[in-house]
C-alpha cells in the first residue's frame, strides 16, 4: 500500500513566517517518526536560501494521520542547513530545554476572513456589524460566524490526536480561538504548529482565510488576537507559595525586551493597554487581571499557590516555539 506523508515545515519569510508544505509517496510506510526519510527541498522559493545554493532539508520531528486524506500523514519538520545544523529560521532549535517538566497551555486566537471582501465573517462590506458584545461564547445566525469551519477543525485534530481541550467563539464577530495543552515546549509547538495547519487547509475548502495578524481590524474598537501562554513548572505546581510566583513575574518584568521580541509581528497594535491588554513597554502582574501582562489565575491560589501563570502578550501570529523558549529562560532566572 502506499501512503502520502504531508511534509510541513515554516518558510523564511520576515516578520512573520508561513506554513509551506509538499507531498511525498512512499511505499510499505511503516507509520512511525522514525518511518519517515530527510527530505530537502528548493530554499530560494521560500526565502531560505540563495538560488546558486538552494538546497535546505526537512528533518521529521512529529507525526500524526491525516483524517482529511486517504493513507496520509502530516510530518511536521524543522529546516536544516544543507550541512545539517539548523537553519536561522528554525524556531524549534531556540528551545534549549525540553522535557516534561514544563506544561503549556496555549490559547489561540484567529479570524476567519471572507476572501472576496476581506473582512471578517460577519462584517458588512461597508461599515461594521453590531458593537462587540453578542459574538463571545455565542450562539445563532446573527451572532456566530464561520461554525462549520470551526466545528470541522476541532473534530479532525481530535481524530488526528492532537490535544485540543476546547473550542469558543471570541469578542469579534468571525472571531474564534481554540487550546491546545502539551507537556514540553517542543510538542507544544508541534500541536499548535500542525493545528494551524489543519485549520488552513479547513478554511481552504470554504473559500476562507485565516488571519493571524494581533489586530486585523486595525485602530478600531475590536479586541485583537493573541496566542495567550499558560504555563507552569514542577517548582509552580508543587509550590505552595506565593513568593516562587512573585519571582517568576518579577524576573519577566526585568526581561520585556526578551519576550515582546518574539511575541509576534505588529503586536503593538494589539498591546495598547485598552481592549484586555497592557501596553507593550510596560509591564504587570496581578491575580485574575486580563489587563495585565501576566495573569494570575484565581485557580492557582484557590490551590494553595499551586499551579500556573498566564502570560497575556503573545500575539496570535507568534512562533510558539519561540514562545516557550523564552518563558523557559526567564522562569529559570527568577528560580536562581
Amino acid at each position: 500500500m502506499k501512503s502520502k506523508l504531508e511534509y510541513i515545515w515554516l518558510d523564511g519569510y520576515t516578520p512573520t513566517q508561513s506554513l509551506r508544505s509538499k507531498t511525498m509517496v512512499r511505499s510499505d510506510f511503516g507509520g512511525k517518526l522514525e518511518d519517515c526519510p530527510m527530505w530537502s527541498f528548493d530554499g530560494s522559493s521560500t526565502e531560505q536560501a540563495e538560488g546558486n545554493d538552494s538546497d535546505c532539508l526537512l528533518k521529521p520531528v512529529a507525526i500524526i494521520p491525516d483524517p482529511d486524506r486517504k493513507n496520509s500523514f502530516l510530518i511536521m519538520t524543522e529546516v536544516l542547513n544543507a550541512d545539517g545544523s539548523p537553519h536561522a529560521s528554525n524556531g524549534r532549535a531556540t528551545i534549549e530545554e525540553d522535557d516534561d517538566d514544563f506544561w503549556f497551555g496555549f490559547e489561540q486566537e484567529y479570524f476567519l476572513i471572507n476572501t472576496a471582501t476581506n473582512l471578517p465573517l460577519g462584517f458588512p462590506e461597508n461599515g461594521f456589524p453590531r458593537p462587540q458584545g453578542p459574538y463571545y461564547c455565542s450562539v445563532g445566525g446573527n451572532n456566530a460566524y464561520g461554525r462549520e469551519i470551526v466545528e470541522e477543525h476541532l473534530d479532525i485534530c481530535l481524530e488526528a490526536g492532537l490535544n485540543v481541550e476546547g473550542i469558543n467563539a471570541e469578542v469579534a464577530a468571525g472571531q474564534w480561538e481554540y487550546q491546545i495543552f502539551a507537556k514540553g515546549a517542543k510538542q507544544a509547538g508541534d500541536e499548535i504548529w500542525l493545528a494551524r495547519y489543519l485549520l488552513e487547509r479547513t478554511a481552504e475548502k470554504y473559500g476562507v482565510a485565516v488571519d493571524l495578524h494581533p489586530k486585523p481590524l486595525g485602530a478600531t474598537d475590536w479586541n485583537g488576537s493573541g496566542m495567550h501562554a499558560n504555563f507552569s513548572n514542577t517548582a509552580m505546581r508543587e509550590a505552595g507559595d506565593e513568593t516562587v510566583f512573585n519571582k517568576i513575574c518579577e524576573e519577566f518584568g526585568k526581561n520585556i525586551t526578551r519576550h515582546i521580541s518574539v511575541y509576534g509581528a505588529d503586536n503593538d497594535q494589539r498591546l495598547t493597554g485598552a481592549h484586555e491588554t497592557q501596553s507593550i513597554d510596560q509591564f504587570s502582574y496581578g491575580v485574575s487581571d486580563r489587563g495585565a501582562s501576566i495573569r494570575i489565575p484565581v485557580g492557582t491560589i484557590e490551590d494553595g499557590w499551586k499551579g500556573r501563570l498566564e502570560d497575556r502578550r503573545p500575539a496570535s501570529n507568534a512562533d510558539p516555539y519561540k514562545v516557550a523558549a523564552a518563558i523557559i529562560k526567564t522562569t529559570g532566572e527568577g528560580l536562581g
